[in-house]
């Protein structure tokens, strides 16, 4: 063997020196990584060819071995590092020699292309990318960043360490809405850096709480970064289980799970939800705990600028927190108790069938010893109970078409339990209640009266609801019904709308805040999948960036507030109305209906190319999509890069030699922390798009193969890496600082800066190691 080492470990160190090579070139990495594989797979095939590369394997036909499987150990398990003693047998790296290798990956290459990249089931998902970067780089050269962190500035300077604890705010909420961690870091350090220096913040602190809060765009949805790992995690959760579950003696992984073995980037966004949020908190309390021990190297700033109404404390707390909270916990409280709810008649034409048992029984008996293992004997004696009752029924009951008296029957029973108040009759009573709260907290000294006929028309809104409108009752006749109360509380909902505007925060915040709870409200409701909610931030951001610039411009932005209620409309009409007119019997209303349905979607599509010729116009397009090709071209083609480099270590049995090691610790937890710590130093020199596309695949089908959640693992991955990029001397975010940073800022006041911070990272990490429940506690509370 070449110097001592297996011809596998050779080959493996060989694709690492041509990876970090072709990565050190000042190549663009996305054309270094495919180099490296195509270099990487010649010099490992010439010193094949010459026979210097040797692999030691396993004697499948001696004695030692024969003796071992007739043991009971599957051969699947055995493997040099798990018993090194076994005879060997030296071949070639390549079984079938380089030029096989070759074919084969020629031809998966391609085959791959097409399943990721062209054609596949992921494409869609990965058109979630584009989306969500052209959302970012929007919002991020509309100058709302600015904004935001002037705003923020203004609401917590006069806090000790306010402006740091600003920053954390304004960085978590540049990640809700954009995603890019460079952009946000390169952002906060233009604007906020030379603010905080000029306020005698320590240099330490303000480069640090910069960096740090730049990179919870990794972790916060909607984190391009959890797109990314969300697609692969998807398949080799399901993949591994499978393996798992016949290695169990089952047939697959449903039987030995007792639940499908799927996870999906919007579980996963999710899951990511309260770990970002987590982070973020431990950020500002360390802020704040910084300033009130150094009150001199973070000290309170009365910002200048403010607008508005002074507030007193009891105004404030009864209008701003009071009020509100009022409003949403009692609506809360009446649907718990029946009084909101459903009023959907829709039955369908065939029975549910009835429930199966909990586990599947009829097993065979290797199958049964392993979910016995996994779920416990009383989960098991519970399913047999299950199936026992089950059985003497007679059996699980399909589901069967309904004839006209069980369909009469259905629907005489939802009628019966359809709540008085309907669930969007609610929400609208909600939504418009807060802007009259708010707007009467804002500007507690102006004249009342509009906002009270407001109120008189939301009370007579419920009123109408629940003494006029039945559940059988026609979409077009509650509209006709509803109209004058919600004629009446949009008249106060406009005065209120008004005195919004004069105040700062709520001026700057609220637009992009209603564009993030709509793109994240409809992915962490489970109402559609991110490429649909993606499109609509990117529609949405290039809206608010033209109305910013026509505000800036001094023209009226009419148009795009006017294509914005045409987009509620639209949603409105889709969920009340029946707008299917292709069938053979349609209503006048539902004519109606879909004849302004379509005129708001003709309007609101108006809105949109007016809003991009607006941004082409001011020269502000031209860059956005040229960016935001050039970030999209970069994932698609290190993706592609990445699968060829993938295939080489393949080739030659580097993927299985990698696996057959972890597999051989027998501590599942011992794995998982190796891989983490791997992933952590390559998160030095690598960028996450070349790690989730080439490390990942190497070790997903072992980290992924267990007993862990796989939304845990997936967060937790996603958390590592975000640490990694804060961790001196080679982390991302620091470099991208460094580059933005003013001269008096030195590379070692950014090092020391970031410690604490990379401290509270770990912490993190150790937090959600310990309560897992952090990660999986939100898509268990939301139904997908």
């Amino acid at each position: 063997m070449l110097f001592g080492l297996d011809g596998v470990e050779i080959g493996l160190i060989i694709v690492f020196f041509c990876l970090f090579g072709g990565i050190l070139s000042g190549f663009p990495v996305a054309f270094a990584i495919g180099g490296a594989g195509v270099i990487s797979f010649g010099i490992i095939a010439a010193l094949d060819s010459a026979g210097l590369l040797i692999h030691q394997a396993i004697d499948t036909s001696s004695q030692a071995y024969h003796d071992l499987v007739n043991s009971g150990i599957r051969p699947d398990t055995i493997s040099i590092f798990r018993y090194p003693d076994l005879p060997r047998a030296a071949e070639h790296v390549f079984a079938g020699g380089w030029q096989t290798a070759m074919d084969r990956n020629i031809a998966f290459i391609v085959n791959r292309m097409n399943e990721r990249v062209l054609a596949g089931q992921s494409i869609e998902t990965l058109l979630a990318v584009l989306m969500f970067v052209l959302m970012g780089i929007t919002l991020e050269r509309s100058k709302i960043a600015n904004d935001l962190l002037t705003t923020m500035a203004r609401v917590f300077g006069p806090l000790p360490g306010g402006l740091a604890v600003s920053i954390v705010v304004v960085g978590a909420f540049l990640a809700a809405s954009t995603g890019i961690v460079g952009a946000t870091v390169v952002t906060m350090g233009l604007l906020a850096l030379p603010t905080m220096l000029r306020n005698n913040y320590s240099p330490e602190l303000a480069t640090g709480v910069i960096a740090a809060s730049g990179t919870l765009g990794q972790i916060i949805p909607p984190s391009i970064v959890i797109v990314l790992l969300g697609t692969l995690a998807g398949d080799l959760y399901s993949t591994a289980q499978e393996t798992r579950a016949i290695e169990a003696g089952c047939t697959d992984a449903l039987t030995y799970l007792g639940e499908p073995a799927v996870v999906s980037v919007g579980t996963l966004f999710q899951a990511a939800l309260l770990p970002g949020i987590m982070l973020a908190v431990l950020y500002a309390l360390y802020a704040f705990g910084y300033a009130l021990l150094n009150p001199e190297k973070a000290p309170a700033v009365e910002m200048a600028g403010k607008s508005g109404e002074v507030v007193t404390r009891s105004e404030g707390f009864t209008w701003l927190l009071g009020a509100p909270i009022a409003l949403i916990v009692g609506t809360i409280l009446l649907a718990n108790v029946g009084i909101v709810g459903s009023q959907d008649l829709t039955v369908s034409g065939f029975s549910e069938s009835s429930k199966s048992a909990s586990l599947r029984t009829n097993v065979s008996e290797d199958c049964k010893t392993s979910m016995i293992a996994l779920h416990g004997q009383a989960a098991w004696d519970a399913a047999v109970a299950e199936q026992e009752a089950i059985d003497q029924a007679g059996g699980v009951q399909e589901a069967h078409k309904l004839n006209e008296e069980e369909i009469a029957a259905a629907l005489e029973a939802k009628i019966a339990a359809a709540a008085p108040i309907g669930t969007g009759v609610a929400t609208l009573f909600v939504l418009l209640g807060l802007t009259l709260v708010v707007g009467r907290g804002v500007a507690p000294s102006q004249d009342p009266r509009p906002l009270m006929i407001g109120g008189i028309g939301l009370a007579l809104l419920l009123l109408v609801d629940i003494l006029l409108i039945a559940p059988t009752t026609s979409s077009g006749v509650t509209v006709l019904l509803l109209a004058i109360p919600t004629a009446l509380a949009l008249y106060g909902c406009k005065a209120a709308a008004a005195r919004c505007a004069t105040n700062d925060l709520i001026r700057v915040v609220f637009p992009p805040l209603v564009l993030i709870i709509a793109v994240l409200g409809s992915i962490l409701g489970g109402v559609t999948n991110p490429t649909p909610a993606a499109a609509l931030g990117a529609g949405g951001a290039i809206m608010l960036a033209a109305y910013r610039r026509l505000k800036d411009e001094g023209r009226s932005g009419a148009i795009i507030i006017w294509s914005t209620f045409a987009i509620i409309i639209c949603l409105l009409i889709g969920v009340n109305f029946d707008l299917r007119i292709n069938q053979s019997n349609v209503s006048v209303e539902s004519w109606i209906a879909f004849v302004f349905a379509y005129a708001t979607y003709v309007y609101a599509l108006f809105g949109l190319l007016f809003g991009c010729w607006v941004l082409f116009a001011g020269g502000v397009l031209s860059p956005i999509v040229r960016e935001t090709a050039k970030v999209t071209s970069m994932v698609f083609t290190i993706l592609i890069g990445s699968q060829l480099l993938n295939l080489v270590v393949i080739s030659f049995g580097g993927e299985h030699y990698i696996q057959d090691f972890l597999k051989s610790f027998d501590n599942e937890f011992k794995v998982f922390l190796i891989v983490m710590l791997v992933l952590f130093i390559l998160g030095f020199v690598l960028d996450f798009l070349e790690i989730i596309y080439i490390v990942i695949p190497i070790v997903g089908p072992v980290i992924y193969g267990g007993s862990f959640d796989p939304k845990w693992v997936t967060i937790m991955v996603a958390v590592n890496l975000q640490t990694s990029f804060l961790t001196p001397p080679f982390g991302f975010a620091l470099f991208y600082l460094r580059g933005v940073a003013p001269k008096e800022v030195t590379t070692g006041h950014i090092y020391r800066g970031i410690i604490p911070f990379v401290i509270i990272q770990v912490v993190g990490i150790g937090i959600l190691w310990m309560f897992p429940a952090i990660v999986t506690i939100v898509p268990a509370l939301i139904p997908n």
